[in-house]
Parts: C-alpha cells; structure tokens; sequence
C-alpha cells in the first residue's frame, strides 16, 4: 500500500492534477519549497518536508530534503525487521513514493553564465530518485509527468506490482545517467580542455520509432543528441508524408549536410548517402534542376536537399517524379499546395540554416565507438598548390573548390567530376582509385568534356590521370603526398591537364 509520497518538482506540469489525484486516495503528501507553495495554494493537503526533518531549508534552498528522516523513510526495506524497527525507534515514518524531477540543467546552459548553470545543478532531486530507484521493491518512483494518468490509475485498481515498480526504477535510472551525463559533458568541454577525455559518455533521447532498420528485420528507433546547436535533420519538422525510415534519415542527414556546405543556392539529390547530382546556381530551382539531370536515372526515389526555401517551380518539376524525401528551410505556400497531392513525400522543414561543427562524429563498432572531429579546414584558391607546367583557369578553379566541396560527402574511393559548377558523374565507394575514375566518366554519358576531376585522395598511379584524359578531363584536384606524385604530375603534363594539390584528404567510409 502507499500511505505516503513525497513530491519534489522542478517541471511543475502535471502535478497539481496528479498530486489531487493521491490525496483523493487518501495518500499523504509530503513537499518541498515552490512545489508545496503551489500544491497548498490548489487547496492540495501537503506537509512541509521541514516538519519532517525538523530542519528548516538552508542556503538559499540547496539544502532541502537530504535528512535522514527522509532517506530512511524511503531506503528502510519493508521485510527487514532491523530495518523497521529501527525507523519505529527513530520514529521515522516510511516513505512509500517518490515524485522528482530536477532543476533545469539542460535548458540553464543554452544562455546561462557558469554562476548560473551551477545553481542549476540539482543535488536533492536525483538523489531521491536514485534512494527510491534502489528501494523499488518497496517504493513507487515517477520522473516522467507522463507517467502520471497512469500511475494514478494503477493505484485505484491496485496494478502496482513488483515488475510496475521495476520498470518505473529503470526509467528513473536512465533519467539520473542523463541528468549526470550532461553536467558532465559541460565540465568536460568547458574545463579539461581535452575534445577526446579518457571517459566518454553521451546520452540521447528517442525522437520516434521506426518501422524497421535498414532492412525489414531489423528493428530501428531514432535519437537526438541532449544539446543540438546547427540546424540538421534531428531538428527539423516533418509536415507531411508517411514515417520517416531509417535510410530516409541517413540519406536526409547526408544530403542536407551537403548543401549546408555552400553559401550559393545548392541542391543536391542522395541515392543511398551518395549524391547523384549535385549543383550550384544564382536560382535555387535551377541548381534543383541540373543537380537531378547530372544522373536522372539513378535519382528515382532519391531525397532531396535544397538551402534555399521549395518554392512552386521546384515543386512543379518534382510532381511527376518519384522523389521520397525533401528537406529544406522552408515550404513556400504554393509549393506546399502542389506537394500535398503527393501524400506518401515526406517534407522536412529546417529552419534558417546555421552551422557549427563543434561537434564530434560517433561511429559504433562492435563493442566500442570510434570519435573524430568534423571540421575539415578551410580551402580558398590560396591554399591551392599549382604542380604542373599548365596552370588552372579562373573556371577551372571555381570548378574544383566546387567537385571538392561535393566529394567531402561521397564515399570513398570517390571521383567527382564537373563543369559550370554542376556535377557531370560521380564515381562513389570504389575499391580503386581508377574504377572510381571510370565510373565517373561512364555515369556522365559523354558529359565528361570539359570538366573538372576531384579526387578525394592522391593517385596511387598514373592511370586515374590517364582515364581523366581520355574523357576530356582539363583539371585535377587532388590531395597529392603519393610516392608516385612525380609519375602522376608527368602524366598530367603530357595530356595538357592542369593539377593542383590541397594536401587536404577527403576519405569517407
């Protein structure tokens, strides 16, 4: 039976309904500070936690509920004679539920100053959760608000069983591993100065379940990061089409970090987190256009990413196309009336574009997680190293700062070639350097005149420089750094073809 709650909240939602709820089954409750202000205040019988310790709060409200008289209560085991009759020796009554949740940490750090965000360093709050949580046998526990409903009617119908109380205690651990995770990630960034500490913890929260992994047998759920300070798909809102999948998700996330990467008018179109097409032009509906005739055929149900808001035009080319996703800033109106007709497209809307790459890149493996940074450094035609006896035109230049920014986000081996900045054929995760070379060139079906070849990494060989050549290939960006630089540069001579090194490798797995 519960006889007695104490109630300690920070998130006040809810809990006037909830603690009403208690007292009508004729549970007594016991508060703090602002939460029994307010529960007295909606004519909530509650007794003062400072009547139970006969202690008055201390130091500005730090010091509230840590008092043996409360821990006791809720630590004592109900079954351990020792236990109950110390508390009857004491005259400490048992504490039967717990309601907690803590002071806003996560939200404190988005704007406050270090003064603030250490006040917001709740002490009282997990510590109750985590007394009640190892007492679950014994002790109801409730940090989630939308627990509450629930709880209320388990009580009346008396389906608060061991295993109820256990899957409360479990979330209510999980809430205490995050809450503690995130002050430590703070300190951590702010403080070691160290972006890879020897203790790495994360924590993220579940956004939505997923119909199934990448494949159907799998099954699948999506998290965000605690504190997202870019705009990216785990922020963006879908307005309309079926659930998300988690290839959607992946190649959403691709596509659109792609276009963040440009300040002009970008599109791009992912086929399985390898773009297909990629453009840049002074209209944002005619890099749409070229980035999805680069390779037409492969773009059948492609995603879709623009930084620039959808307007009709795009949405007018898009309607007769099979296309599964699109994510933008934004929808204009009439664009949004054309693409309601097609109810299974999902739509994600971003918001104003921000970027901050601050952040780490986690990739698991079987039994760990592998952490790197994601900035890559900055390259402007300054850092372009000339290596052959012809020197790149301003075109070719302004093509290859463009294949360049474009093969950051193909899988390695990887070859990018294009022309007006616009890709003509991209030859993705290749195992050699020349296959992707060659794929390149037979994905632009005879587009390839002209263009600009990147390559994400040096040329081990001659041969990738002999394949750009005869596809008309006129400039090479590259890394360079092989033992072989020499034979390449030559080769380069011999067909004419200016070749600039960034000593800036691209590799992506």
């Amino acid at each position: 039976m519960i006889k007695t709650a104490l109630i300690s909240v920070s998130d006040k939602e809810g809990i006037v309904g909830f603690a009403r709820g208690l007292g009508k089954l004729k549970i007594k409750i016991i508060s703090t500070g602002k939460t029994a202000k307010l529960l007295k205040k909606n004519k909530i019988k509650t007794t003062l936690v400072s009547e139970i310790t006969k202690f008055p709060e201390m130091l500005d409200g730090r010091l509230k509920s840590l008092h043996p008289n409360i821990f006791a209560g809720i630590l004592a085991d109900r079954k351990s004679k020792k236990h109950m009759n110390e508390l009857k020796k004491l005259r400490i009554n048992p504490i039967d539920m717990v309601v907690a949740n803590f002071y806003p940490f996560e939200e404190t750090i988005r704007h406050g100053k270090i003064r603030e965000v250490t006040e917001n360093i709740d002490i009282g709050g997990p510590s109750l959760v985590r007394a009640a949580a190892k007492n679950n046998r014994d002790v109801v526990v409730v940090v989630d608000k939308n627990d509450y409903s629930e709880v209320i009617e388990k009580i009346k119908h008396k389906k608060i069983d061991e295993k109820e109380k256990a899957r409360l205690a479990a979330k209510a651990f999980l809430q205490t591993a995050r809450y503690e995770t995130i002050i430590g990630r703070y300190f951590a960034e702010n403080f070691i100065g160290d972006m890879f500490p020897k203790i790495y913890n994360f924590t993220f929260k579940k956004i939505q379940d997923l119909r199934y992994g990448e494949n159907p047998h799998q099954k699948a759920a999506f998290y965000k990061s605690y504190w997202i300070n870019e705009t990216c798909v785990s922020t963006s809102k879908q307005l309309q089409g079926k659930e998300l999948s988690y290839n959607n998700i992946l190649d959403a996330n691709d596509a659109f970090e792609l276009v963040k990467d440009f300040n002009e008018p970008t599109a791009a179109v992912i086929k399985h987190t390898n773009p297909s097409g990629a453009a840049t032009a002074s209209r944002i509906e005619e890099a749409y256009k070229k980035a999805y005739e680069t390779d037409a055929k492969s773009a059948f149900g492609s995603v879709v990413a623009l930084n620039r808001p959808c307007n009709a035009q795009i949405a007018k080319m898009m309607k007769p196309l099979f296309v599964e996703v699109v994510i933008c800033p934004k929808f204009e109106k009439n664009a949004m009336k054309i693409l309601k007709e097609k109810k299974n497209l999902r739509l994600l809307e971003t918001g104003p574009i921000s970027r901050n790459y601050k952040s780490h890149d986690m990739r698991r493996v079987v039994g760990g997680l592998l952490v790197q940074t994601r900035q890559y450094p900055g390259l402007s035609q300054k850092n372009l190293k000339a290596v052959t006896k012809r020197k790149p035109t301003k075109e070719e230049i302004k093509d290859m700062m463009f294949a360049w920014k474009v093969n950051k986000h193909v899988k390695s081996n990887s070859i990018v070639l294009a022309k007006g900045n616009v890709t003509v054929g991209i030859g993705a995760g290749q195992m050699s350097r020349v296959d992707a070379a060659k794929l390149a060139v037979m994905k632009s079906e005879g587009k390839s005149s002209g263009s600009v070849m990147s390559s994400d990494a040096f040329f081990p060989f001659r041969d990738g420089v002999d394949e750009a050549a005869k596809a008309g290939v006129t400039a090479i960006i590259q890394p360079g750094g092989s033992i072989r630089d020499k034979e390449v540069i030559e080769a380069a001579n011999e067909h004419n073809i200016a070749m600039v090194f960034t000593g800036i490798r691209l590799f992506r797995h």
